[in-house]
């Protein structure tokens, strides 16, 4: 999946697909900030699916808050929004190569 606006890093050699819901009523805006040459922020309005790609040790802020003001609500590993279907499709492609 390409990123147009902000890409992962050139140097990253393993990377996951990953997927957020804002399941509150308020428009939210989040953001990776701890991988180095790389900032990810998007806004993500109440119910939507935000899918993105990410590097495992990357941490999702998740910021909430009305008009003006924005609140650092919660902060979550990336590992933990990685799609399933993803991790399946790793199993079958590591049960291929052994085969080979």
């Amino acid at each position: 999946m390409a990123q147009i606006f902000d890409p992962i890093p050139s140097d990253a050699e393993v990377y996951m697909l990953c997927c957020y819901v804002n399941a509150t009523s308020k428009i939210q805006i989040v953001r990776i900030t701890n991988i180095p040459n790389w900032y990810f922020e998007r806004v993500v309005f109440p119910g939507q699916r935000l899918v993105f790609e990410s590097l495992p040790t990357a941490q999702l802020e998740i910021h909430s808050g009305m008009m003006a003001s924005a609140i650092l609500a919660d902060t979550i590993s990336c590992d933990r929004l990685r799609i399933e279907a993803e991790l399946e499709a790793g199993f079958e492609m590591d049960a291929l190569a052994a085969v080979e």
